[in-house]
């Protein structure tokens, strides 16, 4: 029997083995080719698919780690929304949010009705179709540093108010399916959720505090791990019990413990799960393609995934103009969710909602979802050099922060936290960066950045540098300080200047210049650089800022 027994768990877990030595040969060849990730785990679920092995690797184990996956990066999520940054974003988690999916979902719910499609289809397949990938979107944004730029924050508030409305889909599939009544279906599940909230603030407010302090007691990273595992998937499992979604009780887990003092120690520990379940999700939705129904019909599916990517594209950039965004803000946005979703591959498998319209569409939707998931990375790159260029605007252009006090230079990811520390407290701020990609991209992404040499003298007349007050030298290359230093020592000798140096080994030197070296090697260099900047303003936060890793509080207006 114990032999058995051991052959069993063997087979088990085989499938899972075997997935994640493939996904790390996936990474690190997407990686060589200068890919994302998650392109090469899409890429690698499909060559499976492709190769017979689907039935290999469709057991439970593998479902349930892609489930805990998207539950991790929920609950990472949940960890940036602290109870005031989800009161100061209302107005994108709500108003955007519940925009976007009229517009979109709306869209795709009239397009389905015209074509003929059964009311009841059109409606929740319609609004599926409006929904965004919230794994690949927000794994992207956290790729590329975004988290806490305008079109980083916006997206992640919209994916958050898109979940909710995933669980109302998914609750009125579920009546559909039970023939009762949708309205009353959905009232419930709006209640749960309402009641769900309502726990996760009370744990916020008076059990993370003293539970945590406990937990410090012991001393133990492993018991870290454990709680910060224990608070993930229980709270996943609780709203999961209540006929919600996992994920919604995984992003409440981690909004719970937001303003907890320790949740730095929380991410850390979580964080290394994220990743690794996430492959797994990922490498499934690629295994979710049908390679038959591609070879068949492949005319269909690409016609049906361009369409899908267009379509969504536009609706995005509708709804971003629609909520007063410029046109390069709404088209960056509009491409990055230009999407299909994950919660849309749930919906349509769900025979109630499948069994309303022939087979072969619905193979055909679910096959353009996953490949706007695999080319999201290239779409999303496409609308942030679209809005980039036409963020350059005409040569007359009145220039941005013209009285700004602050002189930013180079926008690594200390420029843009920076940036996005003087933002949320409403000082203005300019920025020079002289790489043409790095310029292209802050320039994207909403900063206010001019392309220019800052060692020229000639760019220092051209933005009126003697009426600055504070200047940051966020390149964190010695280089680049060493050359400015005369000019700034014949131009400017009374302004403050605050650089990020690589390593304590370059603090002595720049320190003898009169200057504010900072170490933005050692842990919270950035948050120290910020405090430099604000005491050299003498003036004080609202509130406190993360560097942009964990950046949870800055805020920008994208308009």
């Amino acid at each position: 029997m114990a032999g058995e027994s051991a052959s069993e768990i063997l087979e088990t877990i085989q499938p899972a083995i075997t997935l994640l030595g493939l996904g790390i040969g996936a990474a690190l060849v997407s990686r060589a080719v200068r890919l994302n990730p998650i392109v090469g785990y899409l890429g690698l679920g499909l060559a499976l698919s492709t190769l017979g092995f689907k039935g290999d690797f469709s057991g439970p184990v593998v479902a349930t780690m892609a489930e805990a996956g998207v539950m991790f990066l929920l609950f990472n999520l949940g960890l940036h929304f602290s109870l005031g940054r989800i009161w100061a974003e209302k107005g994108n988690i709500f108003g955007f949010g519940s925009l976007q999916m009229l517009v979109a979902g709306g869209a795709f719910a009239a397009l389905f009705f015209a074509i003929g499609l059964p009311p009841a289809f059109a409606i929740i397949g319609g609004f599926a179709m409006g929904l965004s990938s919230t794994a690949v979107v927000i794994g992207l944004v956290r790729e590329r540093h975004q988290e806490d730029c305008p079109v980083g924050r916006a997206a992640q508030s919209i994916l958050i108010f898109q979940d909710i409305a995933a669980i109302l889909l998914l609750v009125a599939a579920g009546a559909l399916a039970e023939g009762g009544a949708i309205a009353p279906a959905l009232g419930m599940a709006g209640l749960k959720a309402l009641l769900a909230f309502g726990i996760a603030v009370l744990f916020a407010r008076y059990l993370t505090g003293p539970v945590f302090r406990l937990i410090a007691q012991a001393g133990s990273s492993e018991v870290y791990t454990a709680t910060a595992l224990f608070i993930a998937l229980a709270a996943g499992w609780a709203t999961g019990v209540a006929g919600l979604s996992l994920t919604l009780g995984a992003f409440l887990g981690g909004m719970a413990v937001a303003d907890s003092r320790y949740r730095i120690m929380v991410q850390t520990e979580i964080d290394a799960f994220r990743g690794l379940f996430l492959s797994f999700f990922f490498i499934s939705v690629g295994l979710s393609i049908d390679p038959a129904l591609l070879a068949e019909n492949w005319v269909f599916v690409i016609a049906a995934a361009l369409a899908l990517i267009v379509l969504k594209c536009g609706f995005n950039m509708l709804a971003g103009l629609a909520n007063r965004w410029s046109v390069p803000g709404s088209i960056q946005l509009g491409f990055l969710l230009g999407q299909g979703s994950e919660f849309a591959l749930v919906l349509f498998a769900l025979p109630a909602l499948a069994g309303l319209v022939e087979p072969r569409l619905i193979s055909i939707l679910v096959t353009a979802i996953a490949i706007s998931l695999a080319v999201t990375p290239l779409v999303s790159n496409v609308g942030r050099t679209l809005a980039g260029r036409l963020r350059r605007g005409p040569p007359d252009q009145k220039l941005a922060g013209d009285n700004a006090p602050v002189v930013i230079i180079g926008f690594s990811e200390t420029g843009r936290a920076v940036a996005d520390a003087l933002a949320y407290n409403e000082i203005e701020y300019i920025g020079l960066e002289n790489d043409p990609a790095a310029f292209q991209t802050a320039l994207a992404d909403g900063y206010q950045v001019l392309q220019a040499n800052p060692a020229d003298p000639r760019s220092w007349d051209a933005i009126g540098m003697e009426k600055r007050e504070v200047l940051v030298v966020a390149t964190g290359r010695v280089d680049v300080s060493r050359d400015l230093t005369p000019l700034v020592k014949e131009r400017l000798p009374d302004m403050r200047r605050i650089l990020a140096v690589p390593s304590a080994d370059d603090i002595e030197e720049f320190d003898a210049l009169g200057m504010i070296p900072i170490d933005i090697s050692a842990s919270g260099g950035t948050e120290r650089i910020i405090e430099a900047v604000f005491a050299a303003l003498d003036t004080e936060r609202r509130l406190p800022v993360r560097n942009l890793a964990n950046a949870e509080d800055a805020a920008l207006e994208y308009a």
